[in-house]
């Protein structure tokens, strides 16, 4: 076949170079570089090639058609192309690029994050968005007069059925169908009544859960430790502040250095140097209760993070809403 590749070359080049004019050019063009031109029967023939030559031949087969080409596309200015000025065809121009759409940036972030997570051993869950009010807050220790039972922070579908305010309803329905070791993450839409600069009645959510004997707080600040460093970069510092949520105990709001000021202060950061990036802590054992779980076998913890807050600090964006505009101008520079 190389030795195929090389008489076609030499004949092409011979042709063109003894070509007298445009209109002989242009039948040469189609005899060598047509449909169903030499060039492409000569490809054709790649499949009966060895495997481990076809590197090799594909190599020259492609070098043979690019020097072609440009012997052509040196012959047309030689010439002319022979035709009238309204019916030049140039094919030896490359092809209109089509116009195709790329990840929206909430996607590229909620990818980003179970990547990180699945090559760390973590598996992916995935649930209802209509939540029933038991997996939603009762068996995540919310009691019936929690304040996020209010009319005011949930969308009710009815007194028993709501649309999921966070994806933590996929950790207990994991552990009731799995006993331990489990390590699972939730990624997700989930839905609140609220809507200003930093928030949306609907977002995306990645929640995660860890369960298995000997868990302790130092595995959770080792593996969020890992995803703040892997978001944006090893020297980013986090530090974990104390806070409250009804299904984990102790509780921790994790934070880092400010991404607009670099720590030093400023109006986003409310000159404090530092933001809160995800809620976390060992889950509490009235859950494990829910789930038939031994509290005196096993620990865990749990963490949750806001897709749309990791893109706003990755990205420099100060205003939520500007992710659902569907402005392609805002969309393009990612």
């Amino acid at each position: 076949m190389k030795t195929q590749i090389q008489e076609l070359r030499t004949q092409a080049l011979a042709d063109i170079e003894s070509a007298g004019d445009a209109k002989a050019i242009d039948e040469l063009n189609i005899r060598y570089l047509g449909r169903k031109g030499l060039v492409n029967d000569l490809m054709k023939g790649m499949a009966k090639v060895p495997a481990d030559e076809k590197p090799l031949i594909g190599r020259l087969a492609n070098e043979l058609k690019n020097d072609l080409q440009d012997a052509f596309a040196k012959a047309v200015e030689k010439f002319g192309s022979g035709k009238e000025a309204g019916d030049v065809v140039d094919v030896t121009l490359p092809g209109r690029p089509r116009k195709v759409g790329g990840l929206h940036p909430l996607t590229t972030i909620n990818l980003e994050i179970c990547d990180i997570f699945t090559r760390l051993g973590f598996d992916i869950a995935q649930g209802p968005e209509v939540e029933l009010d038991y997996y939603n807050f009762e068996a995540l220790n919310f009691p019936k007069d929690h304040p996020a039972r209010d009319m005011q922070d949930t969308f009710f579908v009815s007194d028993n059925v709501v649309l999921r305010t966070h994806t933590s309803p996929m950790q207990v329905r994991t552990m009731e169908k799995q006993k331990p070791p489990v390590r699972v993450i939730a990624p997700g839409k989930v839905y609140r009544c609220d809507s200003d600069i930093t928030h949306t009645p609907m977002f995306a959510q990645v929640e995660g859960l860890v369960v298995d004997k000997g868990i302790s707080f130092a595995d959770l600040k080792g593996v969020l430790t890992t995803l703040v460093h892997q978001i944006f970069d090893d020297k980013t510092p986090l530090r974990f502040r104390p806070s409250f949520f009804p299904f984990t105990e102790p509780s921790a709001e994790v934070d880092i250095g400010c991404v607009m000021c670099k720590g030093s202060g400023c109006r986003v950061c409310s000159h404090t140097g530092w933001l809160e990036i995800l809620g976390s802590g060992m889950v509490h054992p009235r859950v494990f209760e829910f789930v038939g779980y031994d509290t005196s076998e096993i620990s865990g913890f749990a963490f949750g993070m806001g897709v749309e807050r990791i893109a706003m600090l990755k990205y420099g964006i100060d205003d939520i809403r500007k992710y659902y505009e569907n402005d392609v101008r805002f969309l393009n520079q990612f």
